[in-house]
């Protein structure tokens, strides 16, 4: 019996295959590091190879788990971290590490596209600012600095493409990848203006076809399922891109009351849902993402924060190197526990921080590729907790800049991603929004969105609001309302959040400066 979906989500720092019964429970997970590395001025490199020989362990793994697993997949659907570039020859081989969506070496092409005065019009076709983690400006440099890798490819693949390649043979990319970087969002197809004004005329040929994985499925290859442990012939499904199964498995999709959806993961993406092509607000500063949902007509509209939980990540850092150089041994995992009644103890809204702790600086709801982190309003009386509540706070005032640069504040937010734990942090975030907060008890939201996706392709789910009804609302907590004195405190607190980070631009440009002098 065909009984089984498999997401699989190939992220930035963890690969994992989620296995879900046909009413979207989860079964198992089995779970790899995706490792990567960094490189001097802002590289950050992915070997494609053994991302998917670590892909395809994290099935066998599933494997064990799950008796007869093979003769139970209906479908194996696949996403994966956006943008970045993952170059293939014509026989499929990579043609060189793949530069991974935190590489910033890009920034300076960007900064020259972004001059031009008809970037407006490829923003107002993709719906998408230009910013150096995404493949367009990366082909750019890879042509300036690493041409025979270019001249020898045949395929520019993003992550979830390539893994998708390996299981079938099949070189495609999906409708909200192949659009916000190339395309035009309304047709959810290739623009050749777009192609045109990123100059990349000669790299057309590297475009791969766009499916829409709702309605097309290709079979797992011999050798793919060699390697995987499941049977030749299982249908695969190419999902959307990470962000925005994330945000279906959390429950943006939701037409009647057109919520907004927070990912405070590594990074933070901020969106509201936008459910038609008149519902698309395209912002002056020609910044954030607008990617089209695998529901007809609808879209998520995205502002994105180079980082969020690297910020708090950073911070807890802080404490750990204090107690080791004493000899004391304190986790990560340990001192985030005391999280919480480190930001109980500290009053709201006394610092500012601003969470721009990314090398590779910030592109959301401005693009600045030298932002860099920083307090604002530091006394002697200020302790520990009062830096780590800042921290929360500046990670939420963010989200609010990003709201803000799309349109509005929607009234309930769904919350997901690694800090939603957090009982602080929800607090916080919803006193900076004025809104209600909803987390879900869904535990791997990403691979989820990734295999309702193949539901609907296989017609186990009749259409994608009927998935959404079975996989995520049951799912849903109660609203937590916001705490209307913190509402009071931030309001009053936020212009200066603003303000603060529109001072300091010409800082960061002449500490920039100094670094490479």
């Amino acid at each position: 019996m065909k009984d089984i979906l498999i997401g699989i989500d190939a992220g930035t720092s963890v690969i994992k295959s989620v296995a879900f019964d046909g009413d979207g429970r989860q079964l198992a997970v089995a779970a790899l590091p995706n490792v990567y590395e960094t490189l001097p001025g802002g590289g950050a490199e992915q070997d494609a190879t053994r991302t998917w020989i670590d892909t395809a362990a994290t099935l066998r793994r599933l494997s064990d788990m799950i008796p007869n697993l093979a003769e139970r997949v209906a479908a194996v659907a696949v996403t994966g971290q956006g943008d970045g570039t993952w170059l293939v020859d014509e026989a499929g081989a990579p043609v060189g590490k793949a530069l991974l969506w935190l590489d910033g070496r890009a920034a300076s092409v960007v900064e020259t596209l972004r001059n031009q005065p008809d970037d407006r019009a490829r923003f107002e076709l993709t719906g998408t600012g230009l910013a150096a983690c995404q493949q367009g400006p990366q082909l750019l440099w890879l042509k300036q600095k690493r041409h025979g890798q270019v001249e020898r490819a045949a395929t520019g693949f993003h992550c979830k493409d390539w893994l998708y390649f390996k299981m079938t043979g099949v070189r495609a990319t999906d409708p909200s990848e192949g659009t916000f970087s190339f395309g035009d969002f309304r047709t959810r197809d290739y623009s050749d203006t777009v192609v045109e004004i990123l100059g990349l005329e000669g790299e057309r040929r590297l475009m791969p076809e766009i499916i829409d994985g709702t309605n097309k499925t290709h079979p797992l290859s011999s050798e793919a399922a060699g390697i995987t442990g499941l049977l030749q012939g299982t249908p695969v499904v190419l999902g959307y891109v990470d962000v925005v199964c994330t945000a279906l498995g959390a429950g943006l999709y939701d037409p009647t009351i057109s919520p907004g959806c927070c990912i405070i993961g590594s990074t933070g993406m901020h969106m509201r849902l936008a459910r038609d092509i008149d519902d698309i607000i395209l912002n002056p500063n020609s910044t954030g993402y607008t990617m089209a949902l695998p529901a007809p007509g609808c879209f998520a509209q995205i502002q994105s924060n180079m980082a969020a939980t690297l910020n708090i990540d950073w911070v807890i850092g802080l404490a750990s190197d204090i107690l080791i150089s004493q000899g004391v041994a304190r986790n990560s995992a340990e001192l985030i526990a005391l999280v919480d009644g480190w930001i109980a103890a500290a009053a709201p809204g006394e610092l500012l921080y601003q969470p721009y702790v990314s090398e590779a600086g910030e592109r959301g709801p401005f693009l600045n590729a030298h932002a860099r982190a920083g307090f604002i309003g530091i006394s002697s009386r200020h302790r520990y907790g009062d830096l780590v509540r800042a921290v929360f706070e500046g990670l939420s005032f963010a989200a609010r800049d990003c709201y803000d640069a799309l349109g509005s504040i929607p009234e309930d937010i769904r919350l997901t991603g690694g800090a939603a734990r957090s009982t602080a942090l929800r607090r916080i975030l919803g006193g900076v929004l004025g809104a209600n907060v909803r987390t879900s008890q869904r535990e791997e939201a990403g691979a989820a969105g990734a295999a309702m996706i193949a539901s609907v392709a296989i017609g186990a789910s009749p259409s994608m609001q009927a998935c959404v009804d079975t996989w995520v609302t049951p799912l849903l907590n109660p609203p937590e309302r916001p705490d209307p004195d913190l509402v009071a405190v931030y309001r009053r607190t936020f212009p200066a959040y603003v303000e603060a980070h529109e001072a300091l631009r010409s800082v960061w440009s002449r500490l920039a400066d100094a670094r490479t002098h």
